[in-house]
């Protein structure tokens, strides 16, 4: 077996470019139950996001998630389907479309600004393929997750690296590992939140959700809880929030062992237990709209906050193609190249192109 996989035909004198990979989490290739149980067989196998003794956990996947949990989560998704496909597929490649026109305006070089799926499609391993034919010596990674997890950031990171390894020619590469401090990227935040006010009104309360990972991995070294707490403190100080008006919280827990508390499901049923009038919720950790938003938060919390006793429930969309996130998006990656868009000139790449014919190469 080969242990590197095949090169693209290389045309000397061709113009290198850059590639900008952003990199999400995934989502099933359709609402059904058979697209779910590929696409969480897929996620849930990953030891960065489940990390239980690997025999173990093969036999509770198979035996019990997979033959159960894809119908549920198949009329989740059926909820929240748009048109085009999943949500958090249909925003991820109107980002990358957006932020390659908005590059394209602030600079003159070869960019190639592509998007993959950590699990399903398109994969990473095909945007890398798709990088190289295009002839991308150096390679951006900007993983859409504001706050740095090893189940998140990390095993995106990962996944690129293995197929790297198996590379005969590696690009250089670098990497965004976190934007959850960015002052681009608060700021967008904040006038989201400020813009629904302005059609909406204020609520008592504002509850900003994030998602949530196990409670060892705090102790572990993962800096995910810290991340999350200073993106929610910048967020309440930019809309000068008492403490008294904001809470934190963290969603989407999985089994039975303890996440990172509190829990958002149960503060929210707490505060309609308390009759507060109205809270807001916002995902800091989502910077598009997905089943953990728009399924999860704005029907399911809603309902928990409405029967628990809560007057109005408001649901604040993520940042998806807001112009103030792209713009920020644009500035990230500007900054990340800085030293690689200095490019050789047409006249500097034909002679380079000739003097590799006068040696013998290939056209």
């Amino acid at each position: 077996m080969a242990r590197f996989t095949p090169e693209p035909p290389h045309l000397h004198g061709t113009p290198a470019r850059i590639g900008v990979l952003l990199i999400n989490l995934g989502t099933p290739e359709a609402p059904t139950p058979v697209a779910l149980r590929v696409y969480l067989r897929e996620f849930l196998s990953d030891p960065h996001v489940v990390e239980l003794p690997r025999p173990l956990w093969w036999t509770i996947l198979n035996l019990f998630v997979l033959t159960t949990r894809p119908k549920r989560s198949a009329e989740r998704y059926a909820q929240v389907w748009m048109n085009e496909g999943a949500p958090l597929k249909v925003h991820t490649e109107r980002q990358a479309t957006l932020l390659r026109g908005y590059l394209g305006e602030r600079i003159k070089y070869p960019l190639v600004v592509e998007y993959a799926m950590r699990y399903g499609r398109p994969s990473i391993a095909d945007r890398l393929r798709d990088l190289k034919a295009q002839n991308c010596d150096r390679l951006l990674l900007l993983p859409l997750y504001p706050q740095y997890s090893a189940s998140t950031t990390g095993t995106a990171f990962a996944a690129v690296f293995d197929c790297l390894s198996r590379m005969r020619n590696m690009p250089a590469v670098r990497t965004v590992r976190h934007f959850h401090d960015h002052a681009g990227y608060i700021n967008a935040l904040a006038q989201n939140v400020r813009d629904y006010w302005v059609k909406n009104g204020r609520p008592d309360r504002l509850l900003m959700s994030f998602h949530g990972v196990p409670r060892f991995t705090l102790d572990q070294g993962d800096p995910y809880h810290c991340e999350c707490q200073k993106t929610a403190r910048l967020l309440a100080e930019a809309l000068a929030l008492k403490p008294e008006q904001h809470h934190i919280a963290f969603q989407s827990r999985f089994g039975r062992g303890e996440w990172l508390k509190p829990y958002t499901a149960e503060l929210l049923m707490q505060l309609g237990k308390q009759k507060v009038g109205r809270v807001d919720v916002v995902c800091p950790g989502f910077v598009s709209d997905c089943l953990e938003t728009l399924e999860e938060i704005a029907i399911e919390g809603k309902t928990t906050f409405l029967q628990a006793g809560g007057r109005e429930f408001h649901f604040i969309p993520c940042l998806n193609e807001r112009d103030d996130w792209i713009q920020t998006l644009t500035d990230i990656v500007l900054k990340q190249l800085l030293g690689w868009t200095v490019g050789a000139s047409a006249e500097a790449l034909e002679q380079s192109r000739l003097r590799a014919l006068a040696m013998g190469a290939k056209t």
